[in-house]
Protein backbone atom coordinates (compact mmCIF):
# COMPACT_ATOMS: atom_id res chain seq x y z
CA UNK A 1 0.00 0.00 0.00
CA UNK A 2 1.05 3.57 -0.58
CA UNK A 3 1.15 6.38 1.96
CA UNK A 4 -1.45 8.95 0.87
CA UNK A 5 -1.99 11.19 3.91
CA UNK A 6 -0.84 11.81 7.45
CA UNK A 7 -1.63 8.94 9.80
CA UNK A 8 -1.48 9.16 13.57
CA UNK A 9 -1.98 6.55 16.27
CA UNK A 10 -1.54 6.53 20.02
CA UNK A 11 -1.89 8.99 22.85
CA UNK A 12 0.33 11.10 25.06
CA UNK A 13 -0.68 9.11 28.14
CA UNK A 14 1.81 7.29 30.31
CA UNK A 15 2.93 3.91 28.91
CA UNK A 16 1.83 4.85 25.39
CA UNK A 17 3.45 6.29 22.28
CA UNK A 18 2.10 8.62 19.61
CA UNK A 19 3.32 7.81 16.12
CA UNK A 20 2.72 10.09 13.13
CA UNK A 21 3.61 8.94 9.63
CA UNK A 22 3.35 11.02 6.48
CA UNK A 23 4.41 10.48 2.89
CA UNK A 24 7.79 11.80 1.83
CA UNK A 25 9.55 12.09 -1.47
CA UNK A 26 12.70 10.06 -2.03
CA UNK A 27 15.03 10.02 0.90
CA UNK A 28 14.03 6.96 2.86
CA UNK A 29 12.53 6.94 6.30
CA UNK A 30 13.32 10.06 8.31
CA UNK A 31 12.57 10.47 12.01
CA UNK A 32 11.79 14.19 11.97
CA UNK A 33 11.08 14.34 15.71
CA UNK A 34 11.89 11.73 18.35
CA UNK A 35 10.94 12.38 21.95
CA UNK A 36 10.80 9.94 24.84
CA UNK A 37 10.58 10.14 28.60
CA UNK A 38 12.99 7.18 28.70
CA UNK A 39 15.28 8.18 25.82
CA UNK A 40 18.48 7.74 27.82
CA UNK A 41 17.59 4.17 28.78
CA UNK A 42 15.68 2.88 25.74
CA UNK A 43 16.05 5.43 22.92
CA UNK A 44 18.01 3.14 20.62
CA UNK A 45 15.59 0.24 21.18
CA UNK A 46 12.54 2.42 20.50
CA UNK A 47 14.05 3.80 17.31
CA UNK A 48 15.06 0.32 16.15
CA UNK A 49 11.54 -1.03 16.82
CA UNK A 50 9.89 1.79 14.86
CA UNK A 51 12.25 1.36 11.90
CA UNK A 52 11.94 -2.45 11.92
CA UNK A 53 8.14 -2.22 11.98
CA UNK A 54 8.15 0.19 9.03
CA UNK A 55 10.50 -2.10 7.14
CA UNK A 56 8.21 -5.11 7.71
CA UNK A 57 5.31 -3.03 6.38
CA UNK A 58 7.32 -2.19 3.25
CA UNK A 59 7.57 1.55 3.85
CA UNK A 60 10.37 3.08 1.78
CA UNK A 61 9.87 6.86 2.08
CA UNK A 62 8.21 8.50 5.06
CA UNK A 63 8.53 11.23 7.63
CA UNK A 64 7.94 9.83 11.11
CA UNK A 65 7.34 11.54 14.43
CA UNK A 66 7.66 9.53 17.66
CA UNK A 67 6.51 10.87 21.02
CA UNK A 68 7.03 8.09 23.56
CA UNK A 69 5.96 7.96 27.19
CA UNK A 70 7.33 4.57 28.20
CA UNK A 71 5.50 2.26 25.77
CA UNK A 72 6.32 -1.41 25.55
CA UNK A 73 7.60 -2.88 22.27
CA UNK A 74 4.23 -4.49 21.51
CA UNK A 75 2.54 -1.09 21.87
CA UNK A 76 5.11 0.55 19.59
CA UNK A 77 4.50 -2.11 16.91
CA UNK A 78 0.73 -1.69 17.17
CA UNK A 79 0.88 2.11 16.95
CA UNK A 80 3.22 2.03 13.94
CA UNK A 81 0.93 -0.43 12.14
CA UNK A 82 -2.19 1.61 12.91
CA UNK A 83 -0.59 4.91 11.83
CA UNK A 84 0.59 3.22 8.63
CA UNK A 85 -2.89 1.94 7.73
CA UNK A 86 -4.39 5.34 8.50
CA UNK A 87 -1.78 7.05 6.34
CA UNK A 88 -2.61 4.64 3.51
CA UNK A 89 -6.29 5.48 4.06
CA UNK A 90 -7.01 1.77 4.22
CA UNK A 91 -10.26 2.47 6.06
CA UNK A 92 -11.62 4.00 2.85
CA UNK A 93 -10.89 0.79 0.96
CA UNK A 94 -11.94 -1.43 3.87
CA UNK A 95 -8.65 -3.32 3.68
CA UNK A 96 -7.10 -4.09 7.04
CA UNK A 97 -4.62 -6.86 7.61
CA UNK A 98 -4.21 -6.21 11.33
CA UNK A 99 -1.29 -8.14 12.72
CA UNK A 100 -0.76 -9.83 9.40
CA UNK A 101 2.62 -8.28 8.65
CA UNK A 102 4.13 -7.34 11.99
CA UNK A 103 4.86 -10.23 14.29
Amino acid sequence: MELKAVGTAGTLESSDVMITIEPAQDGGIVLTDFQSSVINQYGRQIKAEVLASLERLGVKNAKVVVNDHGALDCTIKARVECAYYRACQADVDGVYDWGGVIR
